[in-house]
Formats: structure tokens, C-alpha cells, sequence
């Protein structure tokens, strides 16, 4: 159960949409998939899915590649576009039904039904039009019928556009808890969503991937980083100040107080080159330290940085 870009390429006019795009998904991974906009997230994932040709390169879903088997990719993956197109006109089971049946699924027609829509949080809603719900329930009904088929591989796209706090936490979850064992491409505008739901980051920027890696790396990549640093006595700001590597130090308690501690931020470079000598400096003075850890950049800090 994969997705796997391969050297995509796709050219509207006289502007690449993307360049030689490459990147995987496994098994398992709930993948955050990010770029401002017209940065090429939809052309990539319109072509994963099936729906565009890419002019040069390949993607494949577990392993087939999308162009020569568009169908029998389509049956493997549950796609949920960002404009979540649905029949207004439709009753909510009426319409899963008719996606059932579009499917053409070997198995209890509405035992799956009622398994989506309790997934999804439709119960109370089910008996009614789609043109009567609110956006949110209508983007559960495009989430419902993208895993209608139990797809291996799962393409969200803004997913929790429209749905209201407490709605966007239980879709979280649901999108957590289908992650265990789907491979997820997640596409989403909503920063902290992606970092409460997704381990993984690719950000695209003009066609072009700028980052692929592990939110933790990612937050912790930066041109000028601060190591926090916490003692159990009173110390002295300029003692740290001394350190050849530290720019800056900015006391965190108040100055004078009678608090238990001291603490501080200090900015540096080379983060890990200061702890090892905030380990040697607290030795050689009898400090004791409380805590010490690095700072790290938000995702929304990365994302203006790399995309900026």
C-alpha cells in the first residue's frame, strides 16, 4: 500500500505547474502535503488520482503505474478534492449507495453504509439531503464515500474545510485512526492540523519540492536556533554570555525574583555545541540544571521560511 512520484513533470502553456517531482508514501504514514497556493499541490495530486496526464515522469499507487491503470488505481485509493462535488439533490444514504454501487462492491450493501456513516459522525444527519447540511456534515458526506470501498490508499484534500472545532477533532481522530493501516496523503492549508495529525511533511513552492522530511527535523532546522536552559540556583546572565557560541541571552523569570530558578534562552547556531557546554560550564560550577532543550520553529514558521 504505497504512493510513489516519480520525476513529474506537467507544463500548462508556458508555465511548469511541476518540475521533476519526486517523493513516496508508505504503509502506515500520514503524510502532511503543503505549498502555498499555485505552488502545484492539486496538479500533483489530480494526476495520483487519475483525473490529469502528467507530461513527463510517473506516479503509481501500490506499485501500478497510474496512467496505464487508471481504473484499477482508482478502485485502490478513496479521494476526497477540495471542492467535494456531491448531488445535492440526493438523500445522505441514498447518494453512499450510489457510490456503492459505482464501485461495484462485493459485499453487504448496507452494513457498509451504516459502517460510514457512523465513522463519519453522519447518524443524525442521514436521513436528510445533502443540499440541506451544513458544509461540514456535506464534507463528512464527501469523507464517507471516499472510504465507502475501504481504499488501501487515502488523497484528502482539505478535509476539515467548513467543519467547526469540536467536528474537526473528531475527524482528526478518524483520520488517525485510519492511518494505522492506509497510506494517507493529507493536503491541508490548516497548519495546526498537520501538525496534530501528520508525522511527516512534503512542502512544495513553484513546482518544485523544498522540504520532505519529519516535522520534528523540520522544526528543528533553522539559521538561528536557542537552546533553553533551566537551573536550580541563581545565575548569573553574563556567565552564559561568555559561551563563544551563544549570540544573545534573554533571561526568562524575572530578574531579582524569588522563583526556584533561573531561566533562559539563549541564541546560537550551533544549539547542540551550547548544551554540551551549559553540561560543562553547570560541572565546573556546581549549577545544577532543571531542564535543557532546543527551541523549535513551528510549522508555520518553517513553511513561511522555505516558501517565502
Amino acid at each position: 500500500m504505497s504512493i510513489k512520484v516519480s520525476g513529474l513533470t506537467k507544463i500548462y502553456g508556458s508555465q511548469k505547474a511541476i518540475d521533476n517531482i519526486s517523493f513516496a508514501v508508505s504503509k502506515g504514514e500520514i503524510v502532511g502535503f503543503l505549498g502555498p497556493n499555485g505552488a502545484g499541490k492539486s496538479t500533483t495530486i489530480k494526476i495520483i488520482t487519475g483525473f490529469l496526464q502528467a507530461d513527463k515522469g510517473e506516479a503509481f499507487v501500490n506499485d501500478l503505474p497510474v496512467s496505464a491503470n487508471s481504473i484499477q488505481t482508482k478502485k485502490q485509493t478513496g479521494y476526497l478534492p477540495e471542492s467535494n462535488p456531491l448531488y445535492y439533490d440526493m438523500y445522505v444514504r441514498e447518494y453512499l449507495e450510489f457510490i456503492f454501487n459505482v464501485h461495484k462492491l462485493q459485499r453487504e450493501k448496507n452494513k457498509r453504509i451504516d459502517e460510514v456513516i457512523t465513522l463519519t459522525g453522519l447518524t443524525i444527519e442521514s436521513n436528510k439531503k445533502i443540499g440541506q447540511l451544513s458544509k461540514g456534515y456535506k464534507q463528512r458526506v464527501g469523507l464517507a464515500a471516499a472510504l465507502i470501498h475501504d481504499p488501501e490508499v487515502l488523497i484528502l484534500d482539505e478535509p476539515t474545510s467548513g467543519l467547526d472545532p469540536n467536528q474537526i477533532v473528531e475527524i482528526r481522530e478518524v483520520i488517525k485512526t485510519l492511518g494505522k493501516n492506509k497510506t494517507v496523503l493529507f493536503s491541508s492549508h490548516i497548519l495546526q492540523e498537520v501538525e496534530a495529525i501528520c508525522d511527516r511533511v512534503i512542502i512544495i513552492n513553484k513546482g518544485n519540492i523544498v522540504a520532505d522530511d519529519k516535522l520534528s527535523n523540520l522544526q528543528s532546522l533553522k539559521k538561528s536556533a536557542a537552546v533553553i536552559v533551566k537551573f536550580s540556583e541563581n545565575v548569573e546572565k553574563s556567565l552564559l554570555g561568555n559561551i563563544e557560541e551563544v549570540h544573545a541571552v534573554e533571561q526568562l523569570n524575572i530578574p531579582g525574583s524569588f522563583a526556584a530558578h533561573t531561566e533562559f534562552k539563549l541564541q546560537t547556531t550551533h544549539p547542540e555545541t551550547v548544551r554540551k557546554k551549559l553540561m560543562e560550564l553547570a560541572l565546573k560550577n556546581n549549577l545544577n540544571i532543571v531542564s535543557l532543550q532546543n527551541e523549535n520553529h513551528s510549522l508555520e514558521e518553517v513553511f513561511k521560511n522555505l516558501t517565502a
